[in-house]
């Protein structure tokens, strides 16, 4: 099983580096895929950076990691990107793999706002990082939901876009080799 991590990863960090790297290797997936989104339907496309340079991040935070992948799968696709197209694409084009999603627990609580979200229920099983203060009581015990115990991250790309502004030191929140790549780019100033 591949579990699908989607994100908009502007820019990738620690977080999502542990909750792809516990989902490759403390469940039962074999490899987690990270989906960069060209643009979320639930997000501002204002704040994006380019998404190329959000897909080599992407790529330069896991070079060391052979469980985790990158997929720049959506940017082929209709923009903006809905999950339930995706998966759709991707379950022709590798027919033989079963993928399952994965989400935050935020995610979790607008996941009825979502597109044939009924579809991915039926069809796909979802496994869910905690997020501090959700609740998803209205979920618990659903068949095709699995809550995982990944550690509980409180980083957000929001705060070290922020952060990086306010030029504060966001050393240890994202990979070395990613940092380089913002400051070379002089991103999110």
């Amino acid at each position: 099983m591949i579990g699908l991590f989607f994100g908009s990863f502007n820019p990738i960090h620690t977080g999502h580096l542990i909750i792809a790297n516990y989902m490759a290797s403390f469940t039962d997936l074999k490899e987690v895929w990270l989906v960069v989104s060209p643009h979320n339907p639930l997000k501002l496309k204002s704040g994006l950076a380019n998404m190329y340079d959000r897909l080599e991040m992407a790529k330069l935070a896991t070079e060391n990691a052979p469980q985790i992948k990158v997929s720049d799968i959506e940017f082929k696709l209709p923009q903006p990107s809905y999950t339930i197209d995706t998966l759709t694409y991707l379950q022709e084009k590798y027919p033989k793999k079963e993928f399952v999603l994965i989400m935050g627990a935020d995610n979790l609580t607008s996941f009825k706002k979502w597109k044939n979200y009924e579809v991915l229920l039926q069809n796909y099983k979802i496994y869910v990082y905690p997020r501090p203060g959700v609740d998803i009581t209205e979920w618990e015990g659903h068949p095709s939901i699995t809550f995982t115990a990944t550690p509980e991250m409180e980083i957000s790309s929001t705060f070290i876009r922020k952060a990086i502004k306010e030029k504060k030191n966001v050393q240890f929140f994202l990979p070395d080799n990613v940092l380089e790549f913002i400051a070379q780019k002089n991103m999110y100033r």
